[in-house]
Order: C-alpha cells, then sequence, then structure tokens
C-alpha cells in the first residue's frame, strides 16, 4: 500500500527562515516560468514551450543565480517545474472538455506552500531509527530539522515534501511498501447517512453528533476578522500589526482545520475498528455545493428574480463545514490497512425511499428528521431510513464479492 505521513517540524530561527527562503525561491522559479510560457505563447507566433524545455535551462540558471537558485536541491525545483507542467495539462484538458479553463496563475509568496524533493536522498535525506520519537530530515541549503515524529514510519519512503501551515512547518513522506495491519472480523456491516444536523447516522440507528467546529469558534473568528479588516489597503502587509491580525485569522482557521481532521480519524476508526463492511453514499460535495444560478427577470431587463442563493449558501456552509469528502477519503484509507471493505452506492433518493414497501416519493420525507410513507404509513427516522437504504443498496456489491 501506498501511505503519507505528515509530522512537525521543530526548525531553529535559522532554519525557519532558510526554510522561507526556500519557499520564496522556488516560488520565484515558478512565476518566471509561467511567465515564459506566456511571453512565448503571445508574442512567438503561440509558440508551445514543455517541461523539458524550461528544466533543461535549469543549469544556466543556478550559475546565474548561485546565491539564490543554485543554493537548492536541483530536483526539488525540477519538480516546482512539474507542478507548473500539470497545471497546464489540467488547463487543457478542462478546455477539451468544455469546463472553465482556469489558467494557471501567478502565486504569491504567502501562497506557495509546499516544496518537493522527487527523492529520498536527492537533496533531502530522511533520517530516522524505528520507534525514534525525535528524529531529523536534513535538506539541502538548511540543514538537519528536527522532527516530532508521534509514529513510527512504515515502508520504503520514495518523496519527501516541506509544507508551511501558518507559522507552523511540516515534513510529509510519501512511503511506498506499507504493510496492511488487518483487524479481526466482527462479522458486522452498516450503512450510514451523511447529514447536518448529524455528522452522520448508522443503519443501527446510532446518531454521530455534528461537533460544527466553525460555528463554535463564530465569534472569536468574526472578531479576528473585524480586526484584520480595520487595516486601510494602502497599509496592507507592510505593518507589524497587520501581519499580526492575518496571523491570528490564520491561526483560528488552522486549528478549525485540525479539530475536524482529528473529529473525522476518530469517527472512521470507530467504524472500521466495529465493522467488516461499511456502505456509504457516494456523494458529489462539489456539485451539492453549487450556487443556484440567477434567474432573470423578464419584465424588468437587468434584474433578477429570487432564486434562493442565500438559503442555499446557509446549506452549503454547513455541507462544507462537515467535511464529508475529507471523512469518507479516510475512512477508504483506514479500511484498506485494516482490511475492511467500504462500498459507495447511489446516494439518490435515499431518504425519500420507504425501506419496507420502496416505495419513493418526496412527500415521504415531512421534516429534517421525520419520515412518514405516504403508501404503507411506515414511519422513523429519516437519516435511519437513509442509512438502511444505503444498506440496502450494497446488497448486491457484497454478493459479487462473496
Amino acid at each position: 500500500m501506498i501511505r503519507a505521513y505528515k509530522f512537525l517540524l521543530r526548525p531553529t530561527k535559522g532554519q525557519a527562515a532558510a526554510l522561507t527562503d526556500m519557499l520564496r525561491d522556488h516560488c520565484s522559479l515558478y512565476n518566471g516560468a509561467l511567465q515564459e510560457r506566456r511571453d512565448a505563447y503571445r508574442h512567438a507566433s503561440k509558440t508551445s514551450i514543455k517541461y523539458g524545455d524550461q528544466s533543461a535551462q535549469l543549469k544556466e540558471i543556478r550559475a546565474c543565480d548561485s546565491e539564490r537558485q543554485g543554493r537548492w536541491s536541483f530536483s526539488s525545483q525540477q519538480a516546482t517545474l512539474r507542478r507548473l507542467d500539470k497545471a497546464f495539462q489540467a488547463f487543457f484538458r478542462r478546455v477539451r472538455a468544455g469546463q472553465t479553463p482556469g489558467y494557471p496563475r501567478f502565486k504569491g509568496v504567502g501562497h506557495f506552500d509546499t516544496v518537493t524533493f522527487p527523492k529520498d536522498g536527492d537533496g533531502c535525506r530522511w533520517d530516522s531509527t524505528p520507534h525514534d520519537r525525535q528524529t531529523r530530515v536534513r535538506l539541502q541549503g538548511v540543514g538537519h530539522i528536527r522532527v516530532h515524529q508521534h509514529r513510527p514510519v512504515q515502508g520504503r519512503v520514495k518523496t519527501i515534501s516541506v509544507k508551511r501551515e501558518g507559522t507552523r512547518w511540516y515534513v510529509v513522506l510519501s512511503c511506498d511498501r506499507v504493510p496492511a495491519e488487518p483487524l479481526p472480523p466482527t462479522g458486522a456491516i452498516v450503512g450510514i447517512d451523511m447529514g447536518v444536523a448529524h455528522f452522520l447516522t448508522t443503519s443501527e440507528g446510532a446518531h454521530v453528533a455534528n461537533p460544527r467546529f466553525l460555528q463554535a469558534m463564530a465569534a472569536e473568528l468574526a472578531e479576528a476578522q473585524r480586526h484584520l479588516a480595520t487595516f486601510p489597503k494602502r497599509t496592507r502587509q507592510r505593518t507589524k500589526r497587520h501581519r499580526a491580525a492575518a496571523r491570528k485569522v490564520a491561526r483560528l482557521y488552522a486549528r478549525i482545520r485540525r479539530q475536524r481532521a482529528d473529529f473525522h480519524h476518530k469517527a472512521a476508526r470507530t467504524l472500521v475498528a466495529d465493522h467488516d463492511v461499511i456502505a456509504h453514499e457516494q456523494l458529489n460535495t462539489a456539485g451539492m455545493t453549487k450556487s443556484p444560478a440567477p434567474k432573470a427577470d423578464p419584465g424588468r431587463p437587468g434584474n433578477f428574480l429570487a432564486n434562493g442563493a442565500a438559503a442555499k449558501a446557509g446549506l452549503n456552509r454547513s455541507i462544507l463545514e462537515a467535511g464529508w469528502a475529507q471523512f469518507l477519503g479516510i475512512l477508504a484509507n483506514k479500511a484498506e490497512s485494516a482490511g475492511r471493505l467500504v462500498i459507495p452506492v447511489d446516494a439518490r433518493n435515499t431518504s425519500r425511499t420507504c425501506p419496507e414497501c420502496g416505495h419513493t416519493a418526496k412527500e415521504n420525507r415531512l421534516t429534517q428528521a421525520e419520515f412518514r410513507c405516504t403508501a404503507c404509513g411506515y414511519t422513523a427516522n429519516a437519516d435511519h431510513v437513509g442509512a438502511t437504504n444505503v444498506l440496502n443498496r450494497a446488497g448486491p456489491a457484497l454478493c459479487d464479492v462473496a
């Protein structure tokens, strides 16, 4: 299996400054390569420049700017150019598919937060021993940085990435040949229904509360954002007080992300430990959180009819706050490692279909929590009905596996 490990770095003050310089110089390389591609297409008869062309220039760039670009790993700079090349490949793929193109944009220094080393031992080295909780990672141009290794690394380290999140630094290891850690069978199967009022409901009738971390910190976050907004635009990013206010907002959002991820890991671990098979809805959260299309008013040109955008915005906020996509990804990874089976099923009408008679109607769901079948009169909690239908839809897949 392939797994990623993320550990907190504990750099010294000098090492933190060197890491910041590394991000700044890789950001400059990325933006310079993007500018070259733009200029070549606009002024050189629509000439396209590929990754190989720009990678071949690295040696000359490093020689001309030895104090900055020449200081860092050659392979990490190649990875930065590959990152730009992938952005262009995705751009052309969206153009061919008729989607919104999204032309690659220049990166600000504050938004370029990751540098990747494609191979352990080439510009970087992971120095670790089994069960060592205070190991180090060596980076060219930075030195040996202490790592808070809170869990042992299994498998073979393939790539190493350094990531900045606010004022914290992390190292991300991508490993292959990671052995599975199967759990003993339980003989239990379950279906889960994702929701907003409850984070999830199982086919066994258990509800997992939605912690709503963003809502719990809304007052503190709003105060920090109001303070940040008091700085006029002409002084932003120029004063120490403004930078401190921006860091406070970033710290609050980072805390919310960590709380949400911790909750997702614990909830997924509980499901995996207690069940051999887990069925869930196959959700398209990107489509579910789209804003409604505007409706032009035919009687008043230039005006629009009400389209429920305000109400939809509140629902979108709740869905994104719950983080369903992240949770389902964590659940799939933990299940694979534990030898469990995860089955995604069609999510349409799971909360509108009667599990007793199979009748499907919008009127079956009276409220957010109440279900009453208009055909047979069956009543139950709507989320429990949804989880039961999810489990029932996973039946054919279970037969195929058996």
